[in-house]
């Protein structure tokens, strides 16, 4: 199951520069996970200054 990020994030960018990937991106408001990319290694909820990622 792919990483989520919720409405808390603060769009600091943190997230996107830290996954292995390139799973993550900015979306309308906030930072994005592509769910049929990410492969769950975890690297962006430890990275994230608000804890605005979690397990979706």
């Amino acid at each position: 199951m792919a990483y989520v990020i919720s409405d808390e994030c603060i769009a600091c960018g943190t997230c996107e520069g830290e996954c292995p990937i390139g799973a993550i991106s900015m979306g309308d408001s906030h930072y994005e996970i592509d769910a049929d990319s990410c492969v769950d290694c975890g690297t962006c909820a430890a990275a994230c200054p608000v804890e605005a990622i979690s397990e979706g």
